[in-house]
């Protein structure tokens, strides 16, 4: 992706959002031809140059410190990912002598003492996923909660082909909405960090490609951390199910992120986390397998 463009369309997005009220300015006089904040009202509250702002807006990011970034994600009221964005754009914005090269991600196995892991952990469904929205491991309960994703050979075991390229994620994702913004918002982050990881950008060309609703969600140009949060998914089998997720980086693992799912204690969700968990345990006695990352 052009780094120049990206830069340009993530800021005049964000300037576009913020009205002279929100930063404490005058509304002024006269029509605006813009919706948000002008160029030169967003260099009067970073403390920067109209003419320095407006190089920035064109996409010349090259040589920018930190402190500025720092002053235009205020002036601008980025919240943490997207000032973490911004910088990230600079980073990849610099003369190649003076930017690590970031290697291609290299395509792990799942180690058995994780696989142990995932397993030992019992009455909550917690999985892997990397960078690309790629299922790659799971207990049973895991397999069991997301079998509608992984059952399919459409999907390939990849959650962002499921949301934007399968009709069933409509029904299984009851917040659909919101849980599309979040995908897409999180592949930018990722892309923007990783700009030289192939599969990704790969993946993002394909759904650009195939679906109207992502290609309209990527030109907004959000960014966002998926770390904390609340899930509704309606099983098949069991019915609606409320979870409380948390995520958790993998250090040794690099791009792959543990997501584990609660439901509240002695909740109707609950309880039907457990029926799909006796469900999905005695298809395995009867000699059937959960799904898996590689059906």
């Amino acid at each position: 992706m052009d780094n120049q463009s990206e830069v340009r369309e993530f800021l005049r997005t964000r300037r576009a959002r913020i009205d002279p009220a929100q930063a404490g300015l005058p509304a002024g006089t006269g029509h605006r031809r813009v919706p948000g904040l002008r160029r030169e009202e967003v260099s009067l509250l970073a403390g920067i140059s109209v003419d320095y702002y407006a190089r920035m807006e064109r996409g010349n990011l090259t040589g920018v410190s930190d402190e500025v970034l720092d002053a235009l994600a205020r002036a601008l009221q980025l919240d943490e990912a997207e000032t973490q964005h911004l910088h990230d754009l600079t980073r990849a914005a610099q003369p190649p002598a003076v930017t690590r090269r970031t290697r291609r991600p290299i395509e792990q196995s799942v180690p058995a003492t994780l696989q142990r892991f995932l397993d030992a952990i019992t009455g909550t469904p917690a999985w892997v996923r990397n960078r690309r929205m790629d299922f790659i491991a799971g207990n049973p309960l895991a397999h069991a909660l997301m079998s509608p994703m992984l059952s399919d050979p459409a999907n390939q075991a990849n959650n962002a082909r499921f949301v934007f390229l399968n009709p069933a994620s409509h029904t299984y994702y009851p917040d659909w909405e919101r849980g599309a913004d979040d995908i897409v918002a999180t592949l930018r982050t990722y892309t923007t960090q990783n700009p030289l990881d192939k599969d990704l950008t790969d993946l993002i060309g394909e759904l650009v490609t195939r679906s109207d609703t992502f290609r309209h969600r990527w030109a907004a140009h959000n960014v966002r951390y998926h770390r904390t949060g609340t899930k509704r998914i309606h099983h098949p089998d069991v019915g609606d199910l409320e979870f409380t997720y948390q995520a958790m980086e993998l250090p040794d693992m690099p791009g792959w992120t543990m997501f584990g799912f609660t439901t509240e204690p002695g909740s109707a969700s609950e309880e039907r986390l457990q029926l799909l968990g006796s469900l999905a345990a005695t298809t395995a006695h009867q000699g059937g397998t959960p799904p898996s990352a590689c059906s």
